[in-house]
């Protein structure tokens, strides 16, 4: 008789945006005629950037040709993708790394969900609250989160609150923590941290020995000085971080796939012995096991988003979106309601009016103005009394969105 891993029965029933699809879809049924603007899930709305597309036809054309025909790739990518990473997102901010630090995946989702496989299930672990739910979920699925407490918490997770009190900075963990996530710019509050604030962050893992994830889907939509875009930017960093990156939302590559990990060899872990390991090629070994490899016509695509006209049709959908998000920071101002995030980041955190818990008004807000939310409480339970709105709209269905928010909060 093969047996269930029974952690996987700790899951919440659904995953947040399951849950979210099925009270639209009621939403939809009982109200037929009323048009639906979804601004909740952080899937983006613009088109593939024109040069991705020719570098995707001429990868094809390749492919159709037994003399330029690939089948299995690299399982750590393509070099011509790797060179481009190196030159493009890395040496222009002094950080030198080596194509063998690299490994192109197929987005930032499997490789945050996926990294906890290179640590054994009983390291302990901290995650800002609110969070991504992957960060959570997927060391549920191996037994690291403990079991759910009364509390709503899991026993051997520490939160870390972020709030409006704190600004949205997490306090370091006042106790030594195996394994920390970090997201920034932050999915799902849309804020950020300074330099000195990743600093102290780094710090803290070189002082404890900690290992720190950090989740830079989001920096390609940095706009101030002050915040770094790799956490390599920080002395020591390479000792004690991975960093995992995403074309999804800057070059539109959700349904495409696409992205990658950082796994520098100074980076290791210890036995129970004390002897140390490099992760590096723990995770080279992961991925030769277990991934086959991004596809040679998505990865020209991706490198096609470091061409110079790449960079300027990428630039020009960020800014796209950017422009969406000062409109809706501007408009949900005006209508009475806090709002954080949406200056470095796609991402509005809007605090719900006073006494109305997170799904209770994402329901207000679907069945008052047909306009789709997140209710933050689904990140965590720092979340509740928020929403998260995202600026991966089309202009036309913002400015619907604000104007009808408007109408009603009025």
């Amino acid at each position: 008789m093969a047996l269930v891993n029974e952690h996987f029965l700790k899951l919440r029933g659904n995953y947040l945006f399951s849950d979210i699809a099925k009270k639209v879809n009621t939403f939809r049924i009982t109200h037929p005629r009323q048009p639906l603007i979804r601004l909740g899930i952080g899937d983006v709305t613009r088109p593939l950037p024109p040069a991705c597309i020719e570098a995707m036809h001429k990868a094809v054309d390749e492919m159709a040709d037994a003399a330029t025909f690939h089948g299995y790739g690299p399982e750590q990518g393509y070099d011509f993708l790797i060179e481009a990473i190196l030159k493009n997102d890395y040496a222009p901010r002094g950080i030198h790394l080596s194509p063998a630090e690299i490994f192109v995946s197929d987005g930032a989702k499997s490789d945050t969900g996926n990294i906890g496989e290179l640590l054994r299930w009983d390291n302990s672990m901290a995650i800002t609250d609110p969070v991504y739910p992957v960060y959570v979920d997927s060391n549920i699925m191996c037994g690291r989160s403990g079991v759910l407490e009364e509390n709503g918490q899991w026993s051997n997770v520490t939160y870390l609150p972020c709030t409006a009190e704190n600004d949205f900075v997490p306090a370091l963990p006042d106790h030594r923590v195996d394994l920390i996530y970090l997201c920034y710019p932050n999915n799902p509050t849309g804020t950020t941290l300074t330099r000195e604030q990743l600093k102290r962050w780094v710090d803290y893992a070189l002082e404890n020995d900690t290992l720190l994830v950090f989740d830079a889907a989001y920096e390609a939509f940095i706009h101030e000085d002050d915040v770094p875009h790799s956490i390599y930017e920080i002395r020591g960093a390479k000792r004690v971080a991975i960093e995992i990156r995403s074309y999804s939302k800057t070059a539109g590559f959700t349904g495409l796939r696409c992205g990658y990990t950082v796994v520098p060899k100074e980076l290791t872990a210890a036995t129970l012995e004390g002897q140390r390991i490099a992760l590096n090629p723990l995770w080279n070994r992961r991925q030769c096991t277990k991934f086959n490899g991004t596809s040679y016509v998505t990865q020209r695509a991706a490198e096609a988003t470091y061409t110079p006209d790449g960079k300027e049709q990428v630039k020009a959908n960020i800014e796209y979106y950017m422009a969406n998000a000062s409109v809706m920071r501007r408009e949900l101002t005006a209508a009475g309601l806090r709002v954080y995030g949406g200056v470095n980041s796609p991402y509005l955190w809007v605090g719900t009016p006073e006494g109305t818990g997170s799904w209770k008004f994402f329901e207000q807000m679907l069945y008052n103005t047909g306009v789709v939310s997140t209710p933050g409480v689904g990140f965590g339970p720092s979340g509740e009394g928020y929403v998260r709105l995202t600026a991966f709209g089309t202009h036309e269905d913002c400015q619907e969105a604000m104007e009808r928010l408007r109408r009603w909060l009025k």
